[in-house]
């Protein structure tokens, strides 16, 4: 997972050559064409959702909902899902209804802020392959920020999912994402604009389930 091979080949590319460092989606012209055969290189993490820490987090009840539909999406699309728990002997585990949307997902415990602390993390993402980042959970300005810029210490791409992270204070989260967008190589985005990225085409195979996931989601 060298830092050279994936931003020649990474998931997220443009159409003008060179990296979009420093840019958002919107300030480049025209994103490649990404595939579900990518999904095998993407790993989605869902950090500490235990509900100790949800009890402070603002609009902690939205963000599990739109985690259990990323964990949802993720299994559909054979992308590999892990979870992190900090401290659980202690802080308790993530919320059942998050585990129970892939039961076949990692669990890993940490006591580090970053994911990349927890036990067997990184020969996870090595011995899988994973070169792309999808980061949900709690909270932005601690594990969240400190996860995304440790994977890209180690060569890979990072997206967060915009409306699956939260935070105590809205004033903190704004600040790291504002932060994140203009000092690194951070793509912030909505989880249903990666997804159907993913998925490129009403003729894809897996486009109508996808779509009923989208329909059946709550908003709250």
């Amino acid at each position: 997972m060298g830092e050279g091979s994936a931003k020649r080949s990474g998931i997220f590319q443009v159409a003008k050559t060179g990296h979009p460092k420093n840019k958002t989606f919107s300030e480049c012209n025209k994103l490649s064409t990404m595939s579900i055969p990518l999904a095998k290189q993407i790993a989605l993490v869902v950090i500490d959702m235990q509900p100790s820490f949800l009890t402070n987090i603002q609009a902690a009840a939205r963000i599990a909902n739109r985690c259990r539909f990323a964990i949802s999406v993720s299994k559909l699309f054979g992308i590999k899902v892990l979870f992190t728990e900090q401290v659980p002997e202690k802080l308790g585990h993530t919320l059942p209804e998050l585990i129970d949307a892939d039961t076949d997902a990692i669990i890993l415990s940490k006591t580090s802020v970053s994911a990349f602390g927890a036990k067997d993390f990184k020969e996870t993402m090595r011995r899988s392959e994973i070169r792309h980042l999808l980061i949900t959970g709690i909270e932005t300005p601690i594990c969240i920020y400190n996860t995304a810029l440790q994977a890209q210490a180690h060569g890979m791409e990072v997206t967060l999912l915009e409306d699956c992270i939260g935070a105590r204070r809205t004033e903190d989260a704004n600040s790291v994402l504002n932060f994140l967008r203009q000092k690194s190589d951070c793509h912030i985005l909505p989880s249903e604009t990666i997804f159907y990225s993913l998925l490129q085409d009403a003729e894809n195979s897996l486009f109508r389930e996808y779509t009923n996931l989208v329909k059946g989601t709550d908003i709250i």
